[in-house]
């Protein structure tokens, strides 16, 4: 197997499952995981917004991750052509 295509799976199947974690980790309507988490390491709610922004990030991060990996493994190896 081609080191790029070995490098372009292993960073599409890590930012998958961490967009799946990091998405079930937002809150809903203040009943999420983040907000049992934030209660516990902070009493305000500017700790709250602290965890929700820095979950963004990298639930952003994360997708653009995933959306570069698979443009590239789809221009490199077009129609299935991988092995």
């Amino acid at each position: 197997m081609n080191p790029l295509l070995i490098i372009m799976l292993v960073l599409l199947v890590l930012s998958g499952i961490g967009l799946i974690v990091f998405i079930l980790l937002h809150s809903g309507k203040g009943t999420g995981v983040s907000d049992m988490i934030a209660s516990s390491v902070y009493s305000t709610q500017t700790g709250t917004s602290i965890v929700e922004k820095n979950l963004d990030r990298i639930t952003i991060a994360l997708a653009v991750v995933f959306m570069l990996s698979l443009i590239v493994l789809m221009i490199v190896y077009p129609k299935g052509s991988i092995g």
